[in-house]
């Protein structure tokens, strides 16, 4: 990785990585795109414009382009975001030894976990609960524009203790159906001292598992896609329908044991992959 500062912002030529796929993959609700191309999004209160520049062959190398960006922002918020120090080539070598999983680095290849917010990630995957994308990017808008701080550059994400101040009625404008009481819980919890957030990121997996569980309306599903997508743990393997229909059609003995301690990227491949190519009947 190569990282240039200018006096645009931050240019970072890298092995390969895909704005698009990675922004836009269901693991983040919060950015936006007219062209596919250029990026606009926010991440704990800071707000960012990122491009992809086209390069030579999209596996071997990319870049990317960080508006207006100082290199302190980029090394403390948006390096780490990114996910940018780990090597997912290496990962991928691995997962290459099952035929599917090839396919899928081959198609999704350019896929990164993000490094998300906790709270954040855990409320937005409430939301999405029998939920698409475009709902779930809307229901969270509203809740921003409607009790996040107002900055010059948009709304930043309110925080829980915001929303445990607030009833059921309060959050009526979100549109948010069902949901809105296990947003109200999940906060109320967690700003009550009830779910300590930097515990759960150091319990063991299972541990971690049951905590979020505690949380009234988060189910295995929810539970699995906060942790890996809001604590970072790779280890988790969220399964939803699609996910499902992968591992009975090709795993039907289980999950190669060799991807198993990064599971929750192999799924992102996986996912990307499946929903873009049919399925056999």
């Amino acid at each position: 990785m190569t990282i240039t500062e200018t006096s645009g912002g931050i240019l970072v030529r890298l092995p390969y990585l895909s704005l698009a796929d990675t922004l836009d993959c269901g693991q983040c609700f919060r950015w936006e795109t007219s062209d596919n191309c250029t990026f606009r999004g926010c991440h704990n209160g800071h707000f960012l414009t990122v491009s992809q520049l086209k390069l030579g062959a999209p596996q071997d190398e990319s870049a990317i382009f960080l508006h207006r960006t100082t290199r302190k922002q980029f090394e403390t918020i948006w390096r780490p975001y990114f996910d940018l120090d780990t090597d997912y080539h290496a990962m991928q070598q691995i997962f290459r030894n099952d035929p599917t999983l090839a396919l899928a680095c081959d198609y999704a290849g350019g896929i990164r976990i993000l490094r998300q917010e906790p709270w954040e990630a855990l409320c937005s995957f409430i939301i999405s609960q029998n939920n698409n994308i475009t709902r779930i990017k809307d229901i969270v808008t509203r809740l921003c524009e409607t009790f996040g701080n107002h900055t010059a550059d948009g709304y930043t994400f309110p925080r829980p203790e915001r929303i445990a101040s607030l009833s059921l009625d309060d959050l009526s404008p979100l549109r948010a159906g069902f949901r809105a009481k296990y947003i109200l819980d999940a906060a109320q919890k967690i700003a009550g001292g009830e779910i300590d957030l930097p515990a759960v990121a150091a319990m063991p997996i299972d541990e971690a598992r049951k905590a979020l569980q505690t949380i009234c309306g988060v189910g295995p599903k929810v539970a699995e896609c906060a942790l890996l997508f809001g604590f970072y743990r790779r280890e988790a393997f969220p399964i939803d329908t699609w996910i499902k229909k992968v591992l009975n059609i090709y795993y039907p003995n289980g999950f190669p044991d060799f991807a198993v301690p990064d599971g929750g990227v192999a799924q992102q491949y996986l996912f990307h992959y499946v929903r873009n190519h049919p399925l056999p009947a």
